[in-house]
């Protein structure tokens, strides 16, 4: 009851502070699991993605924002609740793959889950290679994975920043890609299978591509 208050707040008042322009809803399948997998441009992206969401979508989230105390905690842990964040322990390899397992979950039950493949945000702007873990939750799920574009965030909310500003926004969901089990190699085949959502991703999001991984990322 918490969640479904907050977000019927927090969906009208993102939609007149950032004005944002929501292309391609119609590609979001209307029932069972779903991968959105987005570039990740702000801290702003998984916060703005289920708001313009035609289904409610839940992304990770370190767990220790939903254990904060005092007027400022209860605030980030309504918001995240009201955008359908899950809370994981973050850092080592151990917990990236319990986070996997936990998005793994959150498909299993016909829902849909957001990921960032780069694993951490962009600080140049360029469209870093993805990681492999969006992959590995397509393969051992069999969900269509729809690629995201998020614009303009960065200016709303560049790193460093706590407080969003009012800026102009466009959300852009592509077409659904889907992923048969591997014939061969499993790791080649996640290999193959990120490559090709990171090009769908570009394409929404007109971005440079950077030869390498973004090293800031603490999911491998």
């Amino acid at each position: 009851m918490l969640a479904e208050g907050a977000r019927s707040v927090l969906v009208p008042v993102s939609r007149l502070y950032f004005r944002p322009t929501i292309e391609g809803r119609e590609h979001i399948p209307r029932s069972g699991p779903v991968i959105l997998a987005a570039n990740h441009l702000s801290a702003l992206d998984s916060f703005l993605i289920p708001l313009v969401s035609p289904r409610p979508v839940a992304f990770l989230a370190k767990e220790e924002y939903f254990t904060q105390t005092g007027a400022k905690g209860w605030l980030i842990r309504t918001s995240l609740l009201g955008v359908g964040a899950v809370g994981v322990p973050r850092g080592a390899h151990r917990a990236a793959q319990a986070a996997l397992e936990t998005a793994l979950a959150v498909l299993q039950e016909g829902r849909m889950f957001g990921i960032h493949p780069e694993g951490s945000r962009s600080r140049d702007g360029r469209l870093y290679r993805g990681r492999t873990g969006v992959a590995w939750l397509a393969l051992a799920s069999g969900a269509p994975v729809v690629p995201v574009a998020v614009l303009g965030t960065e200016h709303a909310q560049p790193v460093g920043t706590r407080i969003a500003r009012p800026r102009h926004v466009t959300v852009r969901f592509g077409a659904p890609l889907r992923f048969a089990p591997p014939a061969g190699s499993a790791g080649k085949a996640r290999r193959d299978a990120t490559d090709e959502i990171m090009d769908a991703i570009a394409a929404l999001s007109g971005q440079v591509r950077a030869p390498g991984y973004n090293e800031l990322s603490a999911l491998q």
